[in-house]
């Protein structure tokens, strides 16, 4: 056991000899002697609010505003096709519990409303994949601009790691790029428009 240490103590001296022999002052009592290695600047790291920059976008502002109102739209109108559906076949029910229908008419009233609620499903079926696919590019738009206006602000690679805000814990607000992003974004989203003219 008191090789070890021997063997220890003689170490730590050869390496305290070693470190002493630099040309560096020794640092002052309560000082934090500087590291040697490469320290993070404030803007290796940056990072980005992805939902603040598609919410004040162009893009939303014109295209997405309108598919979230068409979409709110469509769902209202499902909505009250199925409550008119669902009254028919309550009245139904309820004539024919009062005996104001003969079983007959009230088979065929009810292969009526039945074949009404498989076009209505059909129909909705259609409009909902159709609402689907267009929130799918208009989502696929959005982040093909965040990643371009990414790309351009970072071009000569002054970020080393640009993280998406929804990850943060804690962030220095000096280190927030959403508003160059959200400018960048605006920008090539006019150009595009610009493009399809």
């Amino acid at each position: 056991m008191k090789k070890i240490f021997y063997v220890l103590a003689v170490a730590a001296l050869f390496f305290a000899g070693c470190k002493g022999s630099g040309d560096a002052a020794p640092a002052a009592v309560g000082e934090t002697p500087a590291v040697e290695s490469q320290s993070v600047v404030s803007g290796d790291i940056v990072y980005v609010q992805v939902e603040a920059v598609l919410a004040q976008s162009d893009l939303f502002k014109t295209e997405g505003a309108t598919l979230q109102e068409k979409t709110k739209k469509a769902q209202e109108s499902w909505a009250k096709k199925e409550q008119n559906l669902q009254a028919k076949a309550a009245q139904l029910q309820e004539k024919y519990q009062k005996g104001l229908i003969t079983t007959a008419n009230a088979q065929a009233e009810q292969e009526k409303i039945q074949q009404q609620i498989a076009n209505y499903q059909s129909a909705a079926q259609k409009e909902a994949q159709t609402l689907d696919e267009e929130n799918f590019v208009f989502t696929n738009r959005a982040q093909d601009l965040i990643h371009r206006a990414v790309q351009e602000i970072n071009a000569d690679k002054k970020y080393k790691f640009i993280l998406n805000a929804t990850a943060l814990v804690d962030a220095d607000t000096l280190l927030d790029i959403t508003p160059a992003v959200l400018a960048k974004v605006n920008e090539l989203y006019a150009a595009d428009k610009a493009a399809e003219k």
